[in-house]
């Protein structure tokens, strides 16, 4: 197989990244740290038919984006995202289960000296299965030991590495000797391309639910600012109807003006029956909702005609009159 020429090559990348960008209006910036070829390949053939990874030097992926704005300027918002070791994976699908699709693609990896932990690695507590003859490399590292059965016992859980921290020589020594790989490599999602937009892979999860829940936390806000400063909105105009109504109700009460909504009120202020039997009933809903508590209250007034009628027999008069 003859390989091409380097300029032949580079034709052919501009040629290929523009027409993915013509074809797919979505992608993912996604960091390849870590990531070696043969995990290329399972994460190549794991999204063939749903997306396409296209990586290649920073500088060509500018200038394949550049060339490229006279028929979509929107592309102009990727070029501050294309530094470091990244790439496109490009798909004309639903952005979220393509990211499942990267997410399952994840190796273990063992630590090593040097890199950037990825997240805390906590070194549980354990019997290490290694020599007394290894006590002094775990006091180098502070980390509580004694001999169990002629093998070094771990005490208690040590966090061995911090999240964002380098690690050292000697903690990928020791991860390397208990045979620990702390952690996992793959395409890491940077940006979310979508139609024209850049935004955080974080946005993928939110769903219709939390959307509708803070479209009503605003509309509450907004009624409120409102309410409070006498200005009329589409948000608190049926707050301000429902308060002018009640206003409307409390002025017929007290006066002789009426109308169709009030009605029914002024009847039962007028009739004094009907008005201690909706008293009772509403005291009664309470009493049925709370199981034992009927009783009780049954039992309050019994109490109160008894002392009523103890009161009649004393006449008023106190012990010593």
């Amino acid at each position: 197989m003859v390989k091409d020429d380097k300029q032949t090559w580079k034709t052919n990348y501009f040629m290929k990244m523009l027409s993915l960008l013509d074809d797919h209006p979505k992608a993912f910036i996604v960091h390849a740290d870590n990531v070696g070829s043969k995990q290329f390949q399972q994460i190549r053939m794991s999204l063939r038919g749903h997306a396409t990874v296209l990586m290649g030097k920073n500088t060509m992926m500018r200038k394949a984006i550049r060339g490229h704005l006279e028929n979509n300027p929107a592309l102009e918002k990727l070029l501050p995202h294309i530094k470091g070791n990244v790439g496109l994976v490009f798909t004309s699908e639903e952005l979220t289960d393509i990211r499942d699709k990267l997410l399952e693609n994840k190796v273990a990896a063992p630590a090593k000296a040097g890199a950037i932990a990825p997240k805390d690695v906590i070194l549980p507590a354990q019997n290490t299965g290694l020599g007394p003859e290894k006590t002094s490399f775990f006091q180098a590292l502070a980390i509580p030991t004694k001999i169990a059965r002629g093998t070094i016992e771990i005490l208690n859980d040590v966090n061995l590495i911090k999240e964002g921290d380098k690690v050292g020589a000697s903690e990928a020594t020791l991860l390397n000797m208990l045979k620990i790989s702390p952690f996992t490599y793959g395409l890491v999602i940077q940006q979310v391309y979508d139609s024209g937009t850049v935004f955080n892979p974080a946005i993928l999860d939110i769903t219709d639910e939390d959307i509708r829940k803070k479209f009503m936390e605003g509309v509450c806000n907004i009624a409120s600012v409102s309410l409070a400063i006498g200005y009329p909105t589409v948000a608190s105009a049926p707050h301000s109807i429902v308060n002018g109504f009640r206003n409307l109700m409390a002025i017929a009460a007290v006066t002789e003006i009426s109308f169709k909504e009030v009605e029914e009120m002024k009847a039962i202020l007028d009739d004094p029956e009907a008005m201690a039997a909706l008293a009772a009933a509403a005291a009664a809903a309470p009493a049925a909702g709370g199981g034992g508590g009927g009783a009780a209250e049954e039992a309050k007034p019994a109490a109160a005609e008894e002392e009523e009628e103890e009161s009649d027999d004393d006449m008023g008069f106190g012990l010593f009159d």
